[in-house]
C-alpha cells in the first residue's frame, strides 16, 4: 500500500509542485470552459444523426410515454432520456439537445485537469486537459444528443473520487465514491468496464482493512444502478442484434476510435504507453499507473470478451470513455519534459483538424435530414404521398420539414409505437390508390434499396404499379436514400 503523503513528497522530489489553492481551483474552471469552447463550436451545423434523432422521440414523449418505451428498447438509457426530457422542455434545437454533452465535456476536462494534477502535478493535468479537449472524438460526442460525454465524465470523476478516498478514507469520501460510480453506471451500461482498472489500483492504494470497510461497500452501493439496469438491457438484448461480432483485430483499431484520428491517436497511443510506464516505475505513482493503464485498455478488451462469451456488443462509441485515461496518460508523458506541452498539444491539434472539419459539416453524424427533405420539397408537388422505409425515419423528416411533407398515408393514427416505430397500416396498394406519384426514403445506399428485398416498401410500391422516376442519395454511407415514383401509364 502506497500513501498519498508518499506520492505527494514524490512530486515534489521530481519538480512538481502543488499549485496554491486559489490556481488550483481556477486551474479546472478554465480547462473546462476551453473544452466545452472547443465541443459548442460548430454543434448546430451537422445535421442530427439516427441515433439523436432517437434521443429526441424519446424525450419528446409524455413521461407515461418514456416509461412504455424503456419497457420495449433502451431501458438503459433511461436516466438520460428522463435528464433529456426536462432539457427539452426548454428547446428542441440541435444545439440546445447537444449542449448538455458539451456541458459534460467540459466537467470531463476540468476533472481530468484536476486529477492529472493530483497524480503527476498541475503541468500534467494541463496538458491531459489540452490534449482532451483538442480530439475529434471528444468534439463529435460533445455535440452528440446521447450520453457517451456523460460516460467520459463520470468515468474521470469516479477516478477522482477514489483518489479522494484514498488521501482520507472517511465515511463522507466513501460516499462520495459510491456516488461517483452511481452516476457512471447510469451514463451507459458498459462504463462500469473501466472499475476494473480501480480494482487493479485499490490494493496499492489502502489498506485491507480500508478497502474492506470503506472502499468495497462503497463499490457495491454504487453498482446498484448499473445492476438493475444491466438486468433491464439483458431483457432488452433484442434492441442491439445488429451488431456484428469482431475479432482480436478490430483492437488495432482502438486508437483511431478513441481519438478520431488515425495520425493522431498512433501518436498519442505511443505518449500513452511512455506515460504509464513512467507512473508506474516510479513507486508513489504506481497506484496510478496501474489505474490509468487499466482504464485505457481493459474496456476494450473486456468490451470483445463478453462479445465473444455472450453476445456481440463490441461498438467503437461504447468505450469513448476511455479516451480521457488516454489523454491522461499521454499528459504525463509529455510533462515530464518541460518544453513539450504546448507543442505537442499544438501538433495534436492540427493533426486532428481535417477529422474537426468533417464533423461540423451538414452531415458530420452520417446523416443528412435536411438534405433529404430539401430534395423532397424541391420537387413535391399536390397530391404526393410519402412512405418510409424504416418507419423511425418519420420522427428524423418530421423534425426538419416542419409538417411541409407529403401525405403520409400509411401511418396509422397519430401516436407513437411501443418503440421508435410508428403504426402503419399494410395495404399499401390500397393506400396509394388514385395516387400518381409516390415518394420513397429509407436508410441506405441507392443500389440497396432499389435492388434486392433489403426494403420491403420499394417491392411493395412496385408491385402496386409504379416506377422509379428519380433518385437522390446523401453523400456519407450508408446514409439516407429518396426516391420518386410515379405510376405506370395504361397501355
Amino acid at each position: 500500500m502506497i500513501t498519498l503523503a508518499g506520492k505527494s513528497a514524490g512530486a515534489a522530489r521530481h519538480g512538481r509542485e502543488r499549485p496554491s489553492r486559489p490556481r488550483a481551483r481556477w486551474t479546472p474552471v478554465a480547462a473546462g470552459a476551453v473544452a466545452a469552447g472547443v465541443a459548442v463550436s460548430g454543434s448546430a451545423a451537422p445535421s442530427l444523426s439516427g441515433d439523436e434523432i432517437a434521443t429526441y422521440s424519446a424525450v419528446v414523449r409524455p413521461l407515461s410515454g418514456l416509461w412504455e418505451l424503456a419497457q420495449h428498447v433502451d431501458g438503459h438509457f433511461l436516466p438520460y432520456y428522463l435528464l433529456m426530457h426536462f432539457w427539452a422542455l426548454f428547446g428542441e434545437a440541435e444545439w440546445w439537445l447537444r449542449l448538455p454533452s458539451v456541458l459534460a465535456i467540459g466537467v470531463a476536462a476540468g476533472f481530468l485537469a484536476d486529477l492529472g494534477r493530483r497524480v503527476y502535478g498541475r503541468r500534467a493535468g494541463l496538458v491531459a486537459a489540452g490534449l482532451f479537449a483538442v480530439l475529434p472524438s471528444v468534439s463529435y460526442h460533445g455535440e452528440n444528443a446521447r450520453p457517451y460525454a456523460f460516460a467520459a465524465a463520470a468515468a474521470v470523476i469516479s477516478a477522482w473520487a477514489l483518489w479522494r478516498m484514498a488521501e482520507a478514507p472517511t465515511g463522507g469520501r466513501a460516499c462520495q465514491y459510491a456516488g461517483a460510480l452511481a452516476l457512471l453506471g447510469c451514463t451507459h451500461l458498459f462504463s462500469v468496464l473501466v472499475l476494473a482498472a480501480h480494482v487493479l489500483a485499490v490494493p496499492w492504494l489502502l489498506p485491507r482493512r480500508v478497502s474492506l470497510t470503506r472502499a468495497l461497500p462503497a463499490a457495491v452501493a454504487g453498482c446498484v444502478p448499473v445492476a438493475v439496469l444491466a438486468v433491464v438491457g439483458w431483457g432488452e438484448r433484442h434492441a442491439i442484434s445488429w451488431i456484428q461480432p469482431h475479432g482480436p483485430d478490430v483492437l488495432l483499431k482502438f486508437p483511431k476510435m478513441v481519438t478520431g484520428s488515425e495520425i493522431l491517436g498512433g501518436l498519442l497511443a505511443a505518449l500513452a504507453v511512455a506515460g504509464v510506464v513512467l507512473l508506474c516505475r516510479r513507486r508513489p505513482t504506481r497506484p496510478w499507473g496501474l489505474l490509468v493503464g487499466g482504464w485505457l485498455v481493459l474496456p476494450p478488451l473486456l468490451l470483445l470478451l463478453v462479445s465473444a462469451l455472450v453476445t456481440p456488443v463490441y461498438v467503437d462509441r461504447y468505450l469513448f470513455v476511455s479516451a480521457p485515461a488516454l489523454a491522461l496518460a499521454a499528459g504525463v508523458a509529455v510533462a515530464s519534459v518541460p518544453w513539450a506541452a504546448l507543442p505537442v498539444v499544438l501538433v495534436a491539434g492540427l493533426l486532428g483538424l481535417p477529422t474537426q472539419q468533417d464533423y461540423r459539416r451538414p452531415n458530420g453524424h452520417y446523416d443528412d435530414f435536411p438534405g433529404a427533405v430539401a430534395a423532397i420539397q424541391a420537387r413535391a408537388a399536390s397530391g404526393d404521398a410519402i412512405l418510409y422505409g424504416q418507419s423511425r425515419l418519420r420522427t428524423g423528416f418530421g423534425y426538419y420539414a416542419g409538417g411541409r411533407l407529403p401525405d403520409d398515408v400509411l401511418r396509422a393514427g397519430t401516436g407513437f409505437g411501443p418503440a421508435f416505430e410508428y403504426p402503419e397500416r399494410r395495404d399499401v396498394a390500397e393506400a396509394l390508390g388514385g395516387r400518381k406519384r409516390v415518394w420513397i426514403v429509407w436508410r441506405g445506399t441507392r443500389q440497396a434499396g432499389l435492388t434486392g428485398s433489403k426494403i420491403p416498401r420499394v417491392a411493395a410500391l412496385r408491385a402496386a404499379g409504379f416506377r422509379l422516376s428519380w433518385a437522390w442519395h446523401s453523400a456519407e454511407l450508408p446514409g439516407l436514400t429518396v426516391a420518386l415514383f410515379t405510376a405506370d401509364l395504361p397501355k
